[in-house]
């Protein structure tokens, strides 16, 4: 330790000139929000749930609260993926206290996510459903490369302004995530399905700590990030950080063995081996630095940071003050560009890569959205409500034809795999299955999704969808010149009308609306095509 001895004063200062020696202000983006404002973030990690509320006070966002809790969710997952029922209770137990400190705020001043462990679970409608009631707000399920973004973005913000090669690094408890960028921009962003919890679970279940378990850690985790090293390596970016729970708990055992304030380097790793190595059992870990909640996994956490240190050439790592609860609090800032921004450009990027025609794409999207538009007073909600339905079921028909490039046939089914397993930035995993459920149900027999129709806004969106693909189905702009969607009175029928000599002017287009039509008399929402 006689190294890192020599480094500490150095790294507390770096520390501080980083922004680092509070965490409590978001200091780089004048964000564009009323002094007094309040928002909060809630992240529901693997390991621990954090909850963070401040408010902006001149342009700056101050923390006012902080409460982290030891869930380990991650711990609770079997070997079929189902969380056991101690661990959602664990998770609603924490939740219901943060509910409580949430109570009064607004929809649109909260934001809070999960990540790899519901990612994972397949159960998690059953844990979500309950977390939901109990936070008192809506959870949302990112995807990895959606956390990825997130952190840079809350690492980035908490740093001074500059024009760098950033690298982040976020050891969770079941992923970590890889992120290069300049200054707030991310450029490459991956997740990697690997993380204290996992590690400590798969090659420490026992509690020994051997040199050759630590070896077989450190190069199965290295296989697992072996296709970073292109992107991330060394040479591609000025400075390291390191974000999160298990980068901050070793920096913290290193700094109490006399090492440097915000920093770990490649020696400090190779001593704390050394000294898990010499306890030979997790039991017997007493290590000042080291919290009680941290010894069960810290062993697959330094697995992990090793084989990084050592795949990427990373010699030192600052611990960064910024992570993904900071990043999404610059969303509801507005400091960065909007989710909705951000799915547009995803919807283009996919239309792009799956090779979608675009003019079709958008020509149904409009056709649906007019269609929708006629009856969308009818569906619960607001007006903003609204607005998301439209915007989905916008989104909905440029990506129709995704699946095509892989096979026109079953283009629906294929498609509908497709989003359900993409990783598309800006949106959540809900957000994406409901796109592929309009997808899937574009075509084809509406019995695969019937069990959906009982949510109007869906139901409303897809008969929309599938009438405007009925309508461009000739690959032009159709003729909807008096051309009426209506729900008949109170009743939950509806009648497509149109003008007269339209069918025969039109009876390819007529003779799919008639087909169409007899496939909803066999749902709750029959329709009715009337054209003389």
């Amino acid at each position: 330790m006689a190294e890192l001895l020599v480094e500490r004063n150095k790294g507390a200062t770096q520390a501080r000139r980083s922004g680092g020696s509070s965490g409590s202000e978001l200091l780089t983006n004048q964000f564009p929000k009323e002094t007094g404002q309040r928002f909060a973030a809630v992240d529901l990690g693997s390991n621990s749930f954090r909850l963070e509320i401040g408010r902006v006070e001149h342009g700056n966002f101050r923390r006012t609260v902080y409460l982290k809790e030891t869930v380990r969710l991650g711990g609770g997952l079997d070997g079929e993926r189902n969380l056991s029922r101690q661990a959602m209770q664990s998770g609603w137990d924490c939740l219901a206290r943060f509910g409580e400190r949430l109570a009064g705020f607004q929809p649109d001043e909260v934001r809070a996510v999960a990540t790899q462990t519901l990612r994972e679970a397949r159960n998690r409608d059953a844990f979500l459903d309950r977390a939901n009631q109990a936070l008192g707000f809506p959870i949302d399920v990112i995807s990895g490369r959606e956390e990825a973004r997130l952190i840079f973005q809350g690492v980035s913000h908490m740093l001074p302004a500059s024009a760098e090669r950033r690298f982040v690094l976020d050891i969770g408890g079941r992923s970590t995530e890889l992120i290069v960028g300049t200054g707030v921009t991310p450029e490459a962003m991956e997740s990697y399905r690997l993380g204290s919890i996992a590690w400590s679970g798969r090659f420490f279940a026992d509690g020994r700590l051997t040199k050759r378990a630590f070896e077989i850690a450190e190069v199965a985790a290295t296989a697992v990030l072996d296709e970073a090293f292109d992107v991330y390596h060394r040479k591609h970016w000025d400075t390291a950080y390191g974000s999160a729970g298990t980068i901050g708990a070793i920096e913290a055992i290193l700094v109490a063995a006399g090492g440097p304030a915000g920093r770990v380097t490649q020696d400090g790793l190779d001593w704390l081996l050394a000294q898990l190595i010499s306890a030979q059992h997790v039991e017997n870990l007493r290590m000042p630095g080291l919290r009680e909640d941290r010894k069960a996994i810290i062993s697959g956490g330094l697995s992990v940071l090793r084989a990084a240190f050592k795949l990427l050439g990373i010699s030192s790592m600052q611990t960064a003050v910024g992570g993904l609860r900071h990043g999404l609090i610059c969303d509801l800032l507005g400091g960065s560009a909007s989710a909705g921004d951000l799915r547009e450009k995803s919807v283009r990027r996919l239309v792009s890569n799956f090779s979608v025609d675009p003019v079709q794409g958008a020509r149904v999207s409009k056709v649906a959205c007019a269609l929708f538009a006629q009856i969308a007073e009818l569906t619960a909600g607001t007006l903003y409500d609204r607005d998301r339905l439209i915007r989905k079921l916008d989104w909905a028909g440029q990506l129709h034809e995704v699946g095509a490039h892989i096979a026109h046939s079953d283009c629906h089914k294929h498609g509908a795999y497709i989003l359900d397993n993409v990783d598309a930035i800006g949106f959540t995993q809900p957000e994406m299955h409901r796109l592929s459920l309009l997808v899937l149900g574009h075509r084809g027999k509406l019995r695969k999704i019937e069990a959906d129709l009982t949510d109007f806004g869906f139901m409303a969106q897809l008969m929309a969808l599938r009438l405007a693909v009925i309508l461009c189905h000739a690959r032009r702009d159709p003729d909807l010149e008096d051309l009426s969607l209506q729900r008949v009175g109170t009743r939950t029928a509806f009648i497509l009308s149109c003008r007269t000599g339209w069918a025969s002017s039109y009876p390819q287009s007529a003779h799919l609306l008639r087909e169409e039509a007899m496939a909803w008399q066999r749902t709750p929402w029959p329709l009715d095509f009337q054209c003389d």
